[in-house]
């Protein structure tokens, strides 16, 4: 699909780069020649509920582009590798790097995308281990569709802040990228299989949960093994992950009026207050009593 230079400022009639086979769309555009001084800018985005037609072929694409599956699947082409499309993998692409995207018949692909150009976005792409060409997986796999909807809702709104906002939230969602990539090697090994479940067991139990023995024990694995497997493919230990979605928990019942520090320490399952407050301080910076007064 051949790209045809039109200029479009707000909301208006798709470029030709974009498939018609699309159930549903939301999109903005801010500008498709943007200013060559400008180091970053954003060029177009949205959402894309494709039917089961869909399919793009381009030998090449005038700006940078990542693209995020959100549901459904498909199959990617991209630089003579060919990948799975589904919820969570993320890609890129830009100017000379040839790819191919084709949803499945079945579980069209639901997915988000961004385009953008500027002297600073090759080297964006890399600070995220995504340069053009290349495909990673997101975990959770959810994780990007909020900042792509403020992206979209930061696009769609009429404000001469509108470039400025849209290629800030870029930058976030680049950060976030860096901060969720798993590896396609990784997500495909029984390990990563493991390690996604006993970290789904940590956020379904958390409350009760006291241990790294008791998280093992529960997940049937190996202590070692499970620090291991965080030490892998998390920044965090199981236990620290642990203790963060205890005290994230508490500091929601400490806003709430009239709580005692005692009630929210023991609905996460410390019976020492003490205990409790030195683990708040330490996880979230401040006491659970200094918390109360921000509320």
């Amino acid at each position: 699909m051949k790209f045809r230079r039109q200029i479009h400022s707000g909301v208006g009639v798709p470029p030709a780069f974009f498939s018609p086979d699309v159930s549903t769309a939301r999109r903005f555009y801010l500008n498709l020649n943007p200013p060559k001084h400008e180091k970053l800018s954003v060029v177009c985005g949205g959402f894309e509920h494709c039917t089961g037609d869909y399919a793009i072929h381009r030998a090449s694409f005038p700006f940078y582009s990542i693209e995020y599956v959100a549901r459904g699947s498909g199959e990617l082409k991209l630089k003579g590798c060919t990948y799975s499309l589904q919820p969570g993998r993320v890609f890129s692409y830009g100017p000379g790097v040839a790819h191919d995207i084709a949803a499945h018949r079945t579980e069209p692909l639901v997915k988000y995308f961004v385009d953008f150009a500027g002297p600073q976005a090759p080297a964006l792409l890399r600070s995220c281990g995504l340069a053009a060409g290349h495909v990673a997986q997101i975990f959770p796999p959810h994780v990007l569709s909020p900042l792509f909807e403020e992206l979209i809702q930061g696009g769609l709104t009429t404000s001469r802040a509108n470039p400025v906002l849209c290629a800030r939230i870029l930058e976030c969602l680049v950060l976030k990228i860096a901060g969720a990539t798993a590896t396609l090697e990784d997500t495909q090994t029984l390990a990563f299989d493991t390690y996604v479940q006993c970290r789904r067991h940590i956020e379904e139990h958390f409350p009760r949960l006291q241990s790294m023995h008791q998280i093992a024990e529960e997940c049937h694995v190996n202590k070692a093994y499970l620090c291991r497997l965080f030490r892998r493919h998390d920044c965090q230990s199981p236990y620290q992950y642990l203790l963060r979605l205890k005290m994230n928990h508490a500091a929601d019942h400490l806003q709430q009026p009239g709580i005692l520090v005692k009630q929210a320490a023991q609905r996460v399952g410390f019976e020492d207050p003490f205990h409790f407050s030195r683990v708040f301080r330490r996880v979230l910076g401040v006491s659970p009593s200094t918390f109360q007064v921000f509320r």
